[in-house]
């Protein structure tokens, strides 16, 4: 009899350390449950603060592609309406093309020295 109630006892006592590691596993896990739920929260927002990013730059986008949009109408325009401006324009390409400093000044009305600033800008 006594034996079998040393034995009930350490079985009891088992059961028991059993039952309080268990719980201990059982904390951890929710600890680390808790760590893993709060980086997914951690995570979220910064995907969520990166779209919000993304979706105001595309805005900022579309805003300057529409004032840029009609900028080389715009200078082609102005290339017409001013002279001065043309000119420079026109020895640009004729500098392109390899014209000489005589006939940036000949052909586009430019001084020696224009000519000359025209030719070293636009060679390469």
């Amino acid at each position: 009899m006594i034996v079998l109630f040393v034995l009930w006892a350490g079985t009891l006592a088992m059961l028991l350390a059993y039952i309080r590691a268990q719980r201990q596993i059982a904390a951890q896990q929710a600890q680390g449950d808790a760590l893993r739920d709060q980086r997914i929260k951690d995570l979220a927002k910064r995907v969520e603060d990166y779209l919000n990013g993304n979706v105001r730059m595309g805005e900022d986008l579309h805003e300057l592609r529409a004032v840029i949009g009609p900028l080389p109408d715009k200078l082609a325009q102005l290339e017409q309406r001013d002279p001065s401006s043309l000119s420079f324009a026109q020895a640009a390409r004729l500098v392109g093309m390899g014209a000489s400093v005589d006939e940036l000044t000949q052909s586009c009305g430019l001084t020696q020295a224009e000519a000359e600033l025209m030719s070293k800008l636009h060679r390469n």
